[in-house]
């Protein structure tokens, strides 16, 4: 796979199981191209996700090809580098990515129901020490941002959301919370609509 990632590029991270990919990550992902001036958005498709069950998990080549599909003609490139690079945690792929394209600058991107669950995740403080953070509004848990435990813990290094396009050239840590019109599509949902159809 060919990354386009030369010097100055500005390049949003997306990670998640993408199980299935639907309109919700490209939503996200649109977003984050305009407004924090991204060139280029990736998805980081996870082999398999640590904290979700492997039940119910399509193969990681079929949830690629899916994703591809749904990305194409867009400034979205759908990867496995996870799997290439035999990271499996987030903090640990975003650091392996700065090792490898030093030049670039990358910024992490997330919805708000994983910014409230994110304290979870292995060496979680790491990941905002590393890149700048970009958390978008979901349905159901936008409310709830401020009280997450992330939000207290780096609360004085957020940014004003009319600064958003200067995420990218920020040192971390640094975050910017992003209201939007919401889109309501779940992988869950999508998953449920298709049992019910077999």
């Amino acid at each position: 796979m060919t990354f386009n990632a030369h010097a100055g590029r500005r390049i949003g991270l997306l990670g998640g199981s993408f199980n299935p990919a639907h309109n919700g990550h490209l939503h996200i992902s649109q977003l984050a191209l305009d407004t924090l001036a991204l060139d280029e958005v990736w998805w980081l498709v996870s082999p398999q996700n640590p904290l979700k069950s492997e039940d119910g998990m399509a193969p990681l080549d079929e949830r690629l090809a899916q994703a591809r599909d749904m990305a194409s003609g867009t400034a979205i490139l759908v990867t496995d580098i996870e799997r290439e690079m035999g990271t499996r945690y987030s903090a640990l792929t975003v650091q392996a990515l700065k090792l490898k394209f030093p030049a670039v600058r990358f910024v992490w991107l997330m919805g708000a129901d994983n910014m409230l669950q994110v304290h979870r995740w292995r060496v979680w403080t790491q990941l905002f020490n590393t890149v700048p953070v970009a958390v978008f509004a979901r349905p159901t848990y936008s409310l709830r941002v401020a009280n997450a435990k992330a939000a207290r813990r780096f609360a004085r290094h957020q940014m004003k959301s009319r600064r958003a396009a200067e995420l990218a050239d920020q040192n971390p840590p640094a975050w910017v919370y992003i209201r939007d019109r919401l889109d309501p599509t779940s992988a869950t949902e999508i998953r449920n609509q298709r049992m019910k159809g077999a």
